[in-house]
């Protein structure tokens, strides 16, 4: 059984709090709204939440004002709804990455239901220019920054959940506030992080990384040249935070590895990266392991490829043209789910 989704593309500039009021207006009459209502928290400690992002990213205070008013929605419900702080355990996501000095790839593995189906550009006066796929509207499942630096989430467990900020809107701090991959895992030591994920990261001198973060514990990884990311912890210090079962990514990582040493260029990455066939590309959207995007970025030349499921259509653009004002003319991308059970 198949089925077509669409994935909506955002384009706003101006102030943070514009930027919001353009989304609010976006989201009027969308069903992500509606989930995130049922599923988040019907109130949180504003107080707390102000508190955290006064310290990480202050702006995206007055993004989520802007987002209460482009809905008509309280800014306090607004902020239960898409702050990603004190969020309730969700279904567990996969995502498989690539890192080297030349490029980044990755495919983001979920289910369609908790997906925002929206690819969000954004220029703000007071933050980093920014591209990637939005989860809970503010956060950001991967996406690149105009510095060059580049970054994608990966679940790992809820071992030691804990009332703190969801890994995708760890994301969008990171990518709106830092230039590089050192100023990125800085920000990530410090953080109060919700549960376990890893962060794949790298940026345009070529500094790759790894965080693997809980919420008592950051370790890092790194390599010269390449590194790859799943979801579960490599480091044997954080080896008892992973879940039971993780055979599944470590098949994907040794299959990544393997790919390295058949010194795959990047396009022939994003290609197997989004191949239906391949062993990083899942089918099992009932139990939120379905691929849902692949992403791309270069760092020689600010160029993201990106695509949906078994599309036969590849976005393509370079991020410095449109943060230099060069609107892309893309208003959607089309993709194909078909489901299979584990």
């Amino acid at each position: 059984m198949s089925e077509f989704y669409e994935v909506d593309i955002f384009q706003c500039r101006g102030s943070s709090f514009d930027i919001g009021y353009q989304i609010g207006e976006q989201l009027k009459n969308n069903k992500i709204v509606d989930v995130y209502k049922e599923k988040m928290k019907p109130t949180i400690d504003i107080a707390n939440m102000e508190s955290v992002f006064s310290t990480y990213a202050p702006h995206l205070i007055e993004e989520l004002k802007g987002i209460s008013e482009g809905l008509e929605i309280s800014y306090k419900e607004a902020a239960a709804i898409f702050s990603g702080y004190d969020i309730p355990k969700m279904d567990a996501m996969g995502c498989s990455a690539t890192i080297t000095n030349d490029f980044y790839v990755r495919n983001y593995d979920f289910s369609p239901l908790l997906y925002d189906h929206i690819f969000s550009l954004v220029d703000s006066e007071v933050a980093y220019a920014s591209a990637g796929y939005s989860q809970q509207v503010l956060g950001r499942l991967d996406g690149v920054n105009s510095e060059g630096l580049v970054m994608g989430l990966h679940f790992v467990s809820f071992k030691e959940f804990q009332n703190g900020i969801s890994a995708w809107t760890a994301i969008r701090m990171v990518l709106d506030t830092c230039s590089s991959t050192s100023e990125a895992v800085d920000l990530l030591k410090v953080i109060p992080h919700a549960a376990c994920y890893n962060f794949s990261i790298g940026d345009k001198s070529g500094d790759i990384a790894v965080v693997e973060a809980s919420p008592n514990k950051v370790v890092i990884r790194e390599d010269n040249s390449y590194l790859t990311c799943v979801n579960h912890f490599q480091n044997q210090d954080l080896h008892q935070k992973n879940r039971k079962y993780i055979e599944f990514s470590m098949k994907r990582n040794m299959h990544m590895q393997e790919l390295n040493k058949k010194g795959f260029s990047e396009k022939q990455m994003f290609e197997r990266f989004k191949d239906s066939h391949s062993p990083l590309f899942f089918k099992n959207y009932d139990d939120y392991f379905g691929t849902l995007h692949t992403f791309c970025y270069s760092f020689h030349d600010s160029k993201i490829t990106t695509c949906l499921a078994k599309s036969e259509h590849v976005l393509s653009f370079y991020l410095d043209d449109w943060v230099n004002g060069k609107a892309i003319s893309n208003t959607s991308m089309s993709g194909k789910i078909e489901r299979e059970s584990i």
